[in-house]
């Protein structure tokens, strides 16, 4: 069995001639793989972008079995490229980057949904991270990266807030502005008014109450071709999953980047701390084991094997995640995947 001097000398020699042939993208040292499992037996490997039948390639772009009597494998590994940091600015910018209101720090660009009325694309994320608390208007510039990782209005506008859902903070709103009753008063009699008519259109106000917290959510209106609609290491969100005690979920943050987690308490009342004091009471919500930090909030929770949705993240601590049930989301804000 050769040493890796002896490979290394083999490389040395072949390096190249090797990258000459068509999709070598690199060639190193390895272990040669059989069938998936490692033999233990030292060899060169050849990294190729995409493994092809010899019928499709010329004989000069052969990768040989063997070398001066030492093993070659040969490896796909796609096309390699340098990697972005989740706080870069991306375009199009995917799911599990930097995002925020022009007014805050930074979170993460959960997700891409529908208007269940207009089909329109939109971004999905936390009231927080895109909504500033509540003291954000319909129409405020929505930064990717978020002002904290660099971004700039207005070269670095990806959207516009179109509405979120106010949360009620202890002792008081804590912000500008949640969607006044007589507003709120004559949405209600227009939506009542279309669904008698028979129509399926419905008005959606800026700003949604909800009569006692169940989700940190809002979505935003993305800028024509600023956006590409998957989320990094997950893919295109294909539906919804009810949670479940002991299910794996998983997300893609922008902070702590693609983690996993194990749902621990299902239906759960907790108090989240905003900063300056503030303080908001969560029910119905999912609280999963350490999967996430700062910067993630916003972050799209899905299962832990398919690109199916679970929740929103919102909140955690260094111990535990807390989760927001993606059904309320979609309910409260007229969306769909």
């Amino acid at each position: 069995m050769a040493t890796i001097e002896q490979v290394g000398l083999i490389k040395k020699e072949n390096l190249k001639a090797l990258k000459k042939k068509m999709n070598v993208s690199g060639v190193g040292i390895g272990h040669k793989m059989v069938k998936g499992k490692d033999t233990g037996e030292m060899c060169l490997t050849v990294l190729v972008k995409k493994k092809m039948p010899k019928s499709e390639l010329s004989s000069k772009d052969f990768v040989p079995e063997m070398l001066n009597q030492i093993p070659v494998d040969v490896i796909e590994v796609g096309n390699i490229v340098a990697l972005k940091a989740r706080t870069d600015r991306w375009r199009p910018a995917p799911g599990g980057v930097s995002i925020g209101h022009y007014a805050i720090t930074a979170g993460t660009l959960g997700a891409f949904v529908k208007d269940a009325s207009s089909g329109e694309t939109l971004i999905l994320s936390n009231n927080h991270v895109m909504a500033n608390g509540n003291e954000a208007d319909k129409g405020d510039a929505i930064l990717q990266p978020g002002p904290a990782d660099g971004g700039n209005f207005p070269q670095d506008r990806i959207a516009e807030l179109e509405r979120f859902v106010r949360i009620q903070f202890q002792g008081g709103d804590g912000g500008n502005g949640g969607i006044c009753s007589v507003a709120k008063g004559i949405s209600d009699f227009l939506n009542w008014l279309a669904k008698l008519m028979g129509s399926k259109s419905r008005l959606i106000p800026t700003r949604v109450e909800q009569d006692f917290n169940e989700v940190d959510c809002a979505v935003a209106k993305p800028v024509p071709g600023a956006i590409k609609e998957e989320i990094i290491d997950i893919g295109v969100v294909s539906g919804t999953k009810p949670a479940a005690i002991n299910m794996a979920v998983r997300k893609s943050g922008r902070t702590t980047g693609t983690t996993s987690g194990i749902i621990q308490v299902l239906n759960t009342n907790v108090d989240v701390g905003y900063g300056s004091g503030r303080v908001a009471t969560f029910e119905n919500q999912i609280v999963a084991s350490a999967m996430s930090s700062p910067g993630d909030s916003g972050s799209l929770v899905v299962d832990g094997t398919d690109p199916l949705a679970v929740g929103l993240l919102f909140a955690g601590s260094e111990s535990t995640t807390v989760i927001n049930p993606i059904d309320r989301v979609l309910d409260l804000l007229n969306i769909v995947f």
